[in-house]
């Protein structure tokens, strides 16, 4: 039977918290052994005497860690982490759930229903929550990101949503959008067909760019790469969904705020705070932004307001910026722990990118190495990532791969690597057996 940790509700640490602390104390320490079944999370909730909310939220917490499974129909099953079979994943760029903050978060939206609830759950416009809309727009007229006089704020399900209206109603058919490459998976969903590398191809209405910390690669342009766009006269698509999320150095500002009007602001909650709750905008030009309006009112008619309202509170009350101090904090580690382990497991020969911020890195293995050959093998180890051959558009990128480390605590992201070190030594050996090698230069 299971040992019940002991929950002080007068402690500042919140109470589901404390039972995810007891329940992993149990698990590492060996009174909880791999395979035990774990108390639904109704009756463990009624023995301790809490809301079965909270509970959900502990065993989120140890899910999320490694230390937990859950099985439809069958319940949750403990999955002691020390277990090389448990699998280390950096295929995902996503904040890590074990930051949550669950309980502001519920307290957020119990306050948002109890003084809005009749005006959130009616229909709304398809530009957005106007309290929300109000409250970005003066934060974007305070970092020079708009103009009241031209400028107009258009809120989405996400960065994908408002990437998906812009090519439907601002790139012609038959048009090229030229990309970064390698490319992120989404834009190629979102533009398919659509998309070039080639600078001088015909038929370009558009170019689209990610300036900090790109996915997959986390490059950051410098100021003088975001200037040189700033006299362009396509449409520039400007992605800024990862720019709060710089561990190290100085901000940059966006392209935008440069002095480029002929553009569109993206931007999002997302990576920040809360990925389920689908939040992001929009910033162009009136004209822009109308034709974008309309085409989001014949795809869904307006964003779900509740997400709308809760970011909002969120923001406003404080909560977010104390938030994301904790989540730039924890992704300073993240991130020192990927640069610190990759120096010590790649092969001679390998190349990485060392972003200050952002999810994600771009791994290149010495030449001849295929990423794709190494995964099949990495899987069986227990650790998944994401090859090159993804983020295509004209290279094949065998050798590189992506990293993605937000989501996996130092711990996880030392271990996935230290598991993968061999396979990529072994990959190594046999390119530089099979593979030709670079003809030296001719001394003349």
């Amino acid at each position: 039977m299971i040992q019940l940790p002991q929950i002080d509700v007068q402690s500042d640490q919140p109470v589901y918290r404390q039972l995810y602390a007891g329940l992993k104390s149990s698990i590492l320490a060996g009174q909880l052994g791999d395979g035990d079944r774990l108390p639904p999370t109704r009756d463990l909730a009624i023995q301790l005497g809490l809301n079965r909310a909270t509970v959900s939220a502990a065993y989120a917490l140890l899910e999320e860690d490694g230390l937990m499974s859950g099985q439809v129909g069958r319940g949750s099953f403990v999955q002691n982490k020390a277990n090389p079979d448990a699998e280390i994943s950096f295929a995902t760029s996503r904040p890590s759930g074990e930051l949550f903050p669950l309980d502001e978060f519920r307290d957020t939206a119990q306050e948002v229903l109890a003084r809005h609830a009749l005006q959130i759950l009616q229909l709304g416009s398809p530009f957005g929550y106007g309290p929300l809309r109000s409250y970005l727009i003066e934060e974007a007229i305070a970092e020079g990101n708009f103009d009241p006089e031209q400028d107009d704020l258009l809120i989405t399900s996400g960065c994908q949503q408002a990437l998906d209206l812009i090519q439907k109603a601002l790139i012609p058919r038959g048009s090229l959008v030229l990309a970064e490459e390698p490319v992120y998976p989404g834009l190629k969903n979102a533009f398919p067909g659509a998309l070039t590398v080639d600078a001088g191809a015909a038929g370009i209405e558009a170019m689209l760019v990610t300036p900090s910390f790109q996915n997959p690669t986390g490059y950051t342009m410098n100021l003088a790469e975001r200037e040189s766009l700033v006299s362009g006269r396509k449409l520039l698509i400007e992605v800024d969904i990862y720019s709060r999320l710089r561990y190290f150095g100085s901000a940059l500002p966006t392209v935008r705020s440069l002095g480029v009007r002929n553009s569109l602001l993206l931007r999002s909650f997302s990576k920040i705070a809360f990925p389920g709750l689908r939040v992001g905008w929009v910033i162009g030009n009136k004209a822009m932004v109308q034709r974008l309006a309309t085409a989001k009112q014949w795809t869904d008619l307006h964003s779900d307001q509740l997400s709308q309202a809760i970011m909002l509170e969120f923001a406003r009350t404080g909560r977010l910026e104390r938030h994301l101090a904790k989540v730039l904090e924890a992704g300073r580690l993240r991130l020192t722990a990927t640069l610190d382990s990759l120096a010590k497991v790649l092969p001679v020969g390998s190349s990485y990118t060392r972003p200050e911020g952002g999810m994600n890195l771009w791994v290149t293995l010495p030449r001849g190495c295929d990423s794709a050959v190494v995964l099949e093998k990495a899987r069986r180890e227990g650790v998944n990532y994401l090859p090159g051959r993804y983020f295509s558009l004209s290279a094949p990128f065998h050798e590189s791969f992506r990293l993605s480390f937000a989501g996996l605590s130092p711990s996880s992201i030392a271990e996935g690597l230290r598991r993968l070190a061999p396979l990529f030594e072994e990959e190594a050996l046999i390119a530089s057996r099979y593979h030709d090698p670079v003809p030296a230069l001719a001394m003349v």
